[in-house]
């Protein structure tokens, strides 16, 4: 098996940058239970969920939202009834892409808004939040959060009490530190992606918004000529918005040269990537580590899949 973690400069495939990791005398432990490790563990939702959960409520402005979930590093905020606390929907950072990305959600500016986007962005969150939330009870236990998740094709659970008071959320993160570092005897080629949109450098951040938007992607593989240079997410590009100079453009109605931005300017992070004969333990291992939700698989130089959080809970399942 072998891992490697590149920069930008280095991602092409190259011999001598290979780390060697074996996973030699421990394969044969036999075929990884996933079911059975939830079931070892304490039953109770709340042992596994990040309590340090901020809600909003549904008067709150779209852009105050955005600056919140920015500041937090929040994929998901739970929309709650300001008095009770009690849960009323739900808005990620895929609403918000769709929203000022030319989705669905986009349509509201110019049908609403008469094109304002100012105005658009001050309106209350509700008008842009999921209203259907599937949740789970505090009593619950972490099998059922697992099966809800992967049924609903969701990435959280906000966690109610007995009177629909938000008291936790659950994530795809979360969950995933079952699998990581344990040998599952399962490779990431059967359950990785294989269908692999990549955007180039010098696409614009609108353009690439509308390729996730299309294809219901949460992220993109960025490439300069053959070589992987980044993977930017939905939460990437709802972060960049609400921060700086963007987020001082987007206040003032000014979205389109902010969103004309080259998407490889959105590139923080080295890449960190896997090859497809890689144990889906380790890959959740490197995804936990680095606070990152796929990983680009390059085999022999060359990209050839993306495996993700969900990819690997649905492997989980089986």
């Amino acid at each position: 098996m072998k891992l490697e973690t590149h920069s930008p400069m280095k991602s092409k495939v190259q011999k001598k940058d290979h780390a060697m990791i074996t996973t030699s005398g421990t394969m044969d432990r036999g075929a990884f239970d996933f079911h059975t490790r939830i079931s070892e563990h304490e039953g109770d939702i709340m042992s596994v969920a990040t309590r340090d959960v901020i809600t909003v409520p549904p008067t709150t402005r779209i852009i105050d939202a955005i600056k919140t979930m920015t500041k937090k590093h929040f994929r998901h905020i739970p929309i709650t009834d300001a008095g009770t606390n009690r849960i009323e929907g739900i808005v990620t950072s895929f609403d918000v892409i769709d929203f000022l990305g030319g989705g669905e959600k986009n349509k509201l500016i110019e049908n609403r808004y008469k094109g304002n986007l100012l105005s658009a962005i001050n309106a209350n969150v509700s008008t842009i939040m999921q209203h259907k939330v599937v949740s789970i009870r505090s009593d619950g236990n972490i099998k059922e959060a697992f099966d809800l998740m992967l049924k609903n094709n969701i990435g959280s659970l906000p966690i109610v009490d007995s009177t629909n008071h938000v008291r936790a959320i659950c994530t795809e993160k979360d969950l995933l530190g079952f699998a990581a570092g344990i040998v599952t005897n399962k490779a990431v080629v059967d359950y990785m992606s294989k269908r692999v949109e990549k955007a180039p450098a010098d696409m614009t951040i609108s353009d690439a918004a509308k390729v996730m938007i299309k294809n219901h992607f949460r992220r993109l593989p960025v490439v300069k000529g053959d070589i992987l240079i980044g993977v930017v997410n939905a939460s990437a590009i709802m972060h960049f918005l609400g921060n700086g100079e963007a987020f001082e453009k987007l206040t003032t109605g000014n979205i389109h040269e902010v969103m004309d931005t080259p998407i490889s300017s959105l590139i923080t992070k080295d890449v960190v990537w896997i090859t497809s004969d890689t144990d889906l333990g380790k890959a959740s291992e490197l995804m936990v580590k680095n606070g990152i939700g796929a990983l680009p698989v390059i085999d022999d130089g060359k990209l050839c899949g993306i495996i993700t959080e969900r990819d690997i809970l649905r492997a989980m399942a089986e």
